[in-house]
Formats: C-alpha cells, structure tokens, sequence
C-alpha cells in the first residue's frame, strides 16, 4: 500500500492497514508522496497479491491512473485496489479500470469494506466470480454515466457569465481591515508584517495558543477519520458504534491533554489582507497599494456552467469581490495555518513501538487542531484584524454550522477545485518564511495538518460546489492560465463535462442539449 506520488495523507491507508494485519494479512505500508515506479518495483520484489492506492487530493486520482497505465505496461496481473477522500467508485470505473484490463480494479469505500474484498481477491474460489462481477458493474456504470452526462444542459461560460448573482454594489461599503491602522496594535503572538508597503498586511503567528484552538475543534470529522459515521455528540450514544465511539473519544481527550500540557505541538500560521477587485468575470487583482495601480497577484477562479433551476446564478468566487469598473475599493484575504511538523517525529516514534493506534490517534487530531486553528483564526480575522463584524458573539455551533459572514474556501475544495492557484497564495503570503509551510509537486501542504486559503467578507459570499465545466471554460481558463489546453484539462480533470479523447466537447447551450 502506498500514498500516491505528490500527496501526503496517509491516515485512512493506515487504518486500513491495521485492519487488514488485524486479519493475517501481511502489509507492506510504503507510506507517503511513492513514485508509480517504486511501487511497482516493490510490488514485484515482494511477491504481492494486491497493491493499494491511497490519496486525498485530487490531483492524487491522475496518479493513480497512471499508475495503472503503467501496471498494464509492465505486464501485472495482480488485483489494484483504490481509496482515499477524493476517489470514487464513480472515478474508479471511468478514469482508473479502462488504464488497467489484466487485473481486477476495485474501489473500497473505506477500511471496513477492506477485508471482505482483499479475502475475495486472493480466494481462488471467489476471486475469478468477484473480479467479473466488479468488471460489469463498472461497465454498467460507465454506460449509465455516459448516458447521464449526455442529458446534462449546459450553459455556454458566456451565458454562465450574465447568470451570476446580482450584487447591488453602489449599496456595499467595504471595510478597510483595522490591522492597516499604524495605531493598531497586535495581540502577543502575532507578528505584523508589510512586506508589500503600509497598504497590505501580513500577521504572522507563532506558537498560538492550542489550549484556545482546542475549544474550536469539530469533533465529528474525528469519528469520520476512524470510520465511525454519525455526528458527535450523538455518536457517544450510537446503539451500534456508541461504545467505540466513547472509548476512542476518551483517548482522544487525555492525548489532547498531553498534547497542550507538554507542546506537543506548535501552531504556526500567516494572515494576509490586500487591496483587491475583481477583473474580466472571473478574476480577481490583489494589489500592492491602495490606489489599485500595481498588480501583486492575479487570481483565476471558474463558474459553474451546468444549467441552474430556475431562479439560481451560476456561482464564481470573483462575484464576491467588488468589480474594478464599479469604482468601489474592495479588500480580501489569504491565509495558511498548521500544526506543526513535531506531530510526524512523535507519530515515528510510536510506529517505531509498533503502536500503530496511537500513531493514528495523534495524526487525526492533529489534522482536528489545524482545522480548530483554522477557524479560530478566520473569527479572529472577522472581529479583530480585518473587523468587519466586530461584534460577532457565536458559538462554537453556530461557528460549526458556518453561520458568520464571510467565507474561507481553500483551493483545491468545490469552489475552487483547481489546485495551482494554491501556488499563487504561497507567492503572495509566503507561508514558508512565514509559518514553516511548503506544497509538494502535486499541491498538497506540508507539515500535513494544514489548512490553507482565501478570505472573503461580502454579505452575501457563500460556499458553493463548481461540478462539470464545458470545453469552453477550459479553454478560456488555459489562456487566463498561459496553458496549454492539455495542462488545463489534466488539472481539471475531475471537473471535465466531456471526454478529452473525443474531439468534440459536450453540447455547447442549454438549449441544444
């Protein structure tokens, strides 16, 4: 088993991986960020029955299919097992299977299906009868896609464009964030920086406070990250999972404390706040200064292009930014947290001690921390440094539930999928000077508990899912992006409403679907 190349996750491969040793299987685990090559390499020295692909990011699901691709080229045989956040029984059949005929492919949806379906790939009695009924349900599944996509109306970008949402802007009065003030005075810890002149503002954080951020944490994604599915605080009480449940709840706790007793971990962090107004639809400008003449930074988001309900808008991030031609001075944010490196030494150690369970148990909520620190922030942001709503009483619920104004969506997430622009955030704010963090190849950060992304303060700003884009939109955004139109569709491969291969796109309007 293997994190794919470019990528850093790893805690439900080895929770997976514990499940499957917990069964008489032997593991090879060859953790993080692997090349295709090695691991095919490994798999042959070793003998294997399966290999196993894991990956959270999307662009982790192009890698697997090359791996694929080159199992198929190098003659394997052996079943391929899919899984990690982002992939996809849905993506496995259309995407990965096709690269890779001589062995079964199996999707697993998480480490409690493992089992059943390793059991059944290397049981000479069931193996053939499970790999032809996976190869026609993936085939069936293929089919019923293909038909799906095919009924989809789509919207041309031109025609997504005028269905964005309408924004009364001569009726909006931005607020110039309050760290910008020379009076302003930071709080202890936090560092104020203006590298760009006394128009734009970094806040560097260093050693936040975890006792503080450990009162944010959303404890349900912790549950979910051991395969426990229901919503804390009722998941204690779960008829079926609710013993479980308590009892990895009160381990959590006492590591927690420890964690905050001894500084197990450090919370580092950089803010930035900019001049900004958005530009040709779906751009935006980050400025050096506050009369809008230099550029710093230019963001390129996408809008979503299949055809609304009645009455719905056709969503960009740049929507949310006052345009340039509006006249009206508008502001945005970018920020970058984690919880430090010190989590992966001590994670060793225990792997080390061959306590696999308390390795997992420090890394998940070490991925809870920088979550918890991320909106611990992001609250700050809105009452104190930026302080456009400096009353805002809510409480960890309502923060939760995501009941503030103003949002802080990351690239690489549904509003902003594509993630290269994750480059562009680490230019403008310097995350590696700034708060120890670095991006792989592939876009994912490092240390792995991280959280990264872009501020925005408009009323009326919300999360939305970007879905399928059109021909149209690619090539638009490859030429915002001075790709090339393959680069633009290999980076938007999980957003493509059409098939690359083919040479035409999907039906161009909603009204010759």
């Amino acid at each position: 088993m293997a994190t794919v190349k470019g990528d850093v996750h790893d805690i439900g491969k080895n929770i997976v991986g514990v499940v499957l040793q917990c069964n008489n299987f032997d593991v090879i685990d060859m953790g993080v960020m692997v090349p295709a090559q090695k691991i095919l390499d490994t798999a042959r020295e070793e003998k294997v029955d399966i290999i196993g692909l894991s990956g959270l990011i999307t662009p982790s699901l192009e890698e697997m299919s090359h791996v694929a691709a080159e199992m198929q080229r190098q003659g394997f045989d052996v079943p391929l097992l899919i899984g990690g956040a982002t992939t996809s029984r849905a993506h496995t059949a259309v995407k990965i299977e096709p690269q890779y005929d001589a062995g079964p492919v199996v999707w697993v949806k998480d480490a409690s299906r493992a089992v059943g379906v390793a059991q059944k790939l290397i049981s000479p009695g069931l193996k053939e009868k499970y790999a032809a009924e996976i190869r026609d349900e993936y085939t069936e599944l293929r089919k019923s896609l293909a038909g799906r996509k095919k009924r989809v109306e789509w919207l041309t970008l031109e025609e997504a464009r005028d269905n964005r949402p309408v924004i009364d802007w001569s009726a909006y009065e931005p607020v110039r964030p309050r760290a910008l003030d020379p009076e302003w005075q930071p709080p202890a810890g936090v560092q104020r920086l203006q590298p760009y002149g006394p128009d734009s503002v970094l806040l560097r954080l260093d050693d936040y406070d975890l006792r503080e951020v450990s009162r944010y944490i959303d404890w349900t994604p912790f549950f979910h990250a051991w395969q426990l599915h229901a919503a804390y605080p009722r998941i204690l009480d779960d008829e079926v999972v609710g013993a479980e449940a308590r009892k990895l709840f009160e381990d959590g706790q006492r590591m927690l404390e420890r964690m905050i007793d001894e500084q197990w971990v450090r919370l580092r962090g950089v803010v930035g706040l900019f001049p900004a107004n958005a530009v040709d639809d779906d751009d935006i400008e980050i400025y050096r200064d506050a009369a809008r003449r230099k550029v710093l930074k230019r963001l390129h988001h996408l809008r979503q292009q299949v055809q609304r309900r009645r009455g719905s808008p056709s969503h960009s991030l740049a929507d949310f930014v006052a345009p340039k031609e509006s006249g009206v001075a508008d502001w945005m944010g970018a920020f970058a947290v984690s919880a430090g490196g010190e989590v992966d030494a001590r994670a060793k150690a225990y792997e080390a001690a061959h306590d696999d369970y308390h390795s997992i148990l420090l890394k998940s909520l070490a991925d809870r921390l920088a979550e918890a620190f991320a909106e611990a922030l992001h609250r700050r942001v809105r009452r104190d440094f930026w302080g456009y709503v400096p009353d805002e009483d809510l409480d960890n619920e309502a923060l939760i539930r995501e009941r503030y104004r103003g949002i802080r969506p990351a690239p690489g997430y549904p509003a902003c999928p594509e993630h290269t622009e994750k480059g562009l955030l680490w230019e403008l704010i310097d995350p590696v000077r700034n708060a120890d963090m670095t991006l792989t190849e592939s876009y994912a950060m490092l240390p792995v508990s991280a959280v990264s992304g872009w501020y925005f303060a408009h009323p009326e700003s919300r999360y939305f899912g970007l879905g399928q884009v059109n021909r149209d939109q690619v090539e638009d955004y490859a030429r915002r992006k001075g790709w090339s139109i393959e680069e633009a569709e290999r980076w938007l491969a999980p957003n493509l409403g059409y098939d690359p291969a083919q040479t035409e796109a999907a039906p161009p309007t909603a009204r010759t679907a």
